[in-house]
C-alpha cells in the first residue's frame, strides 16, 4: 500500500475494492452484542422487576410522542429517547468511482399472546398456560430483527444523496399449541422510518458522510404510555457504514493533520467507532455508529461461548448465577423467552474447560517491579501506611497530591472513550492511589461538574495516569520536604479528614 499527500496535505491510501462486506462480517459480533444489549437481563424470568422496564438503547419513537413537552436535547448518549439518530464520520476515497454501503440495524417489538382455546373454536387472552406436555407458555413482549441497506456511488452521495425506507410492516402470526390446548400468537405494529445518507467534500479525497434515520410514524396518542409507543419504534438502532474504495477515519483518535476535521462531526445518539481486527491504525474498511460507547475496533472476547445480553456484567458470574437458578425458575426463564432457553441449555450444558476460560486471561504483561521490603498487597499489614488523600505523586517534576489543581489530557491511544470526552478540562486531585503493580493513578473530580462535590463526598472519581495530566499552578500544591513517598516508606494512615474523599471506595477501576 502507498500513500501519497495530496495539494491540501490528506494523505490518500489505496483501498482496496470489495472490503466492506468482509468488514461487516468482522464486526457483526458485536453489531449483534449491541442489538441485543439489555434484551432480556438476569434472572432472565418475566417475573423480574427489570425484565418489566425494556428496551433503553438506541430507541426512535414517534417524534409526536417524544416532544411532547418540547423538543428533544441532541447528545451523544443512546440512551435517550428520540426520534432521530444521525451519524457523521470522515472518509477518504483516493478514486471517483467509490462506492459507501449503510446498513441500518435495529428490532421491531412483537407482542407474544397466549390464548386458551374455549367453547365454539374461541379463545381467551391469558398470562399464562400450562399444556398436557407439562410445558408452560407465557405471554411477554418479544423482538424480531430488522435491517435497511443503502448501497451508493460517492458521486451520488456528492450530489444530494439518497433516501430509502426503513421501517417494517405489521404482521401477526398464529401457532398452535399442543393437546389443542390454545395457541401463541404473535402481533407487531407498524414502524415507519427512513435513512438518508449524504456526503460533502473537505479536501481533496477527504469526505464527510452523514447518516440519519428517523421515526417517520405519529403516535395515536401523544401521551400514550412508553410500552404502547414502543409498538412504533425502532429499538437498540445502530448503523454499519463501509464500502468499496473507501476508508474511514477515526473520530477517537484521528490522524495527525485531521483532528479539526474529525471535531467537526456531529453525531446525535450514537457515536461512530472503527470496526474489525484490532490494531493501530487511526483508519478502517468498516464504523459501526452505536447508541453505545465503545472504543474502536470493539471486540467480543474468544473466551466468551455466548451472548448474556448484559455486557456490563462479567460471563463468568453471570454463568455462575445462572446456574444457581432454581429448576422453577428456569423453568419461567424458559418459558418467557426463546434467547432465555438457549441461555440455560449453553450453562448448563457448559463443558469444564469451556467453564474455566471465563476466569480470565491475561492479554498483556508488564515487567514485574523489584520485590519490596513490605508484605505483599494480599498479606496482613500490605496496605498500612497508604493514605490516598495524603499521598503525593510527581507531574512534571513537581509534586501533586489532594487539592492541586489540573488540566485533564487523556493518552491518544488506549484512552477510555469516556476520558476522551474530559480533554481540555480542569479539575481538582481528590487522591493519589498506588496500585499493587506499581502503577499510580490520580482521582480526580471535573471542576464544571455540578455534581463534583457529591461524588467527592461518596468517592466516585475519574481516574488518569500522572502524564496524562497538566498541573496549573501551585497555589493548593502540597510541599512536602522530600520526594514523593513511596509505597515502601509511608507514614501511617490518619484518620478520615471530614472534607477528605472516603478512602478506598470508588465506581471504577483507573
Amino acid at each position: 500500500m502507498s500513500d501519497r499527500a495530496d495539494e491540501g496535505g490528506v494523505a490518500l491510501a489505496a483501498v482496496p475494492d470489495g472490503a466492506s462486506c468482509d468488514a461487516f462480517e468482522q464486526i457483526g459480533a458485536v453489531a449483534d452484542a449491541v442489538l441485543y444489549e439489555g434484551y432480556l437481563l438476569y434472572p432472565y424470568r418475566r417475573s423480574s422487576p427489570k425484565n418489566r422496564v425494556r428496551w433503553q438503547f438506541g430507541v426512535l419513537l414517534p417524534r409526536n410522542w417524544v416532544e411532547r413537552d418540547g423538543p428533544v436535547t441532541p447528545g451523544i448518549s443512546g440512551s435517550a429517547d428520540s426520534w432521530y439518530q444521525q451519524t457523521e464520520c470522515l472518509l477518504r476515497a483516493p478514486h471517483a468511482d467509490a462506492v459507501v454501503r449503510v446498513r441500518v440495524r435495529y428490532l421491531q417489538m412483537q407482542d407474544k399472546q397466549v390464548e386458551a382455546a374455549g367453547g365454539n373454536g374461541r379463545h381467551r387472552p391469558v398470562e399464562s398456560l400450562r399444556t398436557a406436555d407439562g410445558t408452560t407458555h407465557l405471554s411477554f413482549e418479544e423482538a424480531v430483527p430488522r435491517e435497511a441497506e443503502l448501497v451508493v456511488p460517492l458521486e451520488e452521495l456528492l450530489r444530494g444523496g439518497r433516501s430509502t425506507a426503513a421501517g417494517a410492516a405489521a404482521g401477526t402470526e398464529s401457532e398452535a399449541l399442543p393437546g389443542g390446548a390454545g395457541r401463541t400468537v404473535r402481533r407487531r405494529g407498524e414502524v415507519r422510518a427512513a435513512t438518508t445518507a449524504v456526503a460533502e467534500p473537505l479536501a481533496p479525497g477527504l469526505y464527510r458522510l452523514r447518516v440519519r434515520t428517523e421515526n417517520t410514524g405519529a403516535a395515536p396518542d401523544p401521551r400514550s404510555p412508553r410500552p404502547e409507543a414502543l409498538r412504533q419504534a425502532l429499538i437498540a438502532t445502530h448503523t454499519l457504514v463501509g464500502g468499496d474504495g473507501v476508508e474511514f477515519v477515526s473520530l477517537i483518535d484521528p490522524p495527525e493533520g485531521l483532528v479539526e476535521q474529525a471535531r467537526g462531526c456531529r453525531n446525535a445518539f450514537t457515536f461512530p467507532v472503527l470496526g474489525g481486527a484490532p490494531g493501530d491504525r487511526t483508519t478502517g474498511a468498516a464504523m459501526l455508529s452505536a447508541p453505545i460507547i465503545l472504543p474502536d475496533r470493539p471486540q467480543v472476547a474468544p473466551e466468551s461461548p455466548g451472548d448474556l445480553h448484559d455486557a456490563a456484567e462479567i460471563d463468568e458470574i453471570l454463568t455462575l448465577r445462572t446456574m444457581l437458578l432454581t429448576d422453577e425458575e428456569k423453568a419461567e426463564a424458559r418459558a418467557t423467552d426463546p434467547r432465555a432457553a438457549r441461555i440455560l441449555d449453553r450453562v448448563d450444558s457448559m463443558p469444564r474447560e469451556v467453564f474455566s476460560r471465563l476466569h480470565g486471561a491475561i492479554r498483556s504483561l508488564t515487567p514485574v517491579p523489584p520485590p519490596a521490603e513490605r508484605p505483599a498487597w494480599w498479606q496482613e499489614g500490605g496496605d498500612d501506611g497508604l493514605a490516598p488523600t495524603t499521598d503525593t505523586a510527581l507531574v512534571d517534576g513537581v509534586c501533586v497530591g489532594g487539592g492541586s489543581r489540573v488540566r485533564l489530557h487523556p493518552r491518544g491511544r488506549g484512552a477510555d472513550a469516556q476520558d476522551m470526552f474530559l480533554d481540555g478540562r480542569t479539575a481538582h486531585i481528590a487522591a493519589v492511589f498506588h496500585d499493587v503493580d506499581g502503577s499510580v493513578h490520580l482521582a480526580v473530580t471535573v471542576d464544571d461538574d455540578p455534581a463534583a462535590e457529591l461524588h467527592g463526598w461518596y468517592g466516585r472519581f475519574h481516574y488518569f495516569r500522572p502524564d496524562e495530566v497538566e498541573l496549573l499552578g501551585h497555589m493548593d500544591t502540597p510541599e512536602p520536604a522530600g520526594p514523593p513517598r513511596s509505597p515502601r516508606s509511608r507514614s501511617p494512615r490518619p484518620g478520615r479528614p471530614a472534607d477528605r474523599p472516603q478512602e478506598g471506595r470508588s465506581d471504577g477501576s483507573p
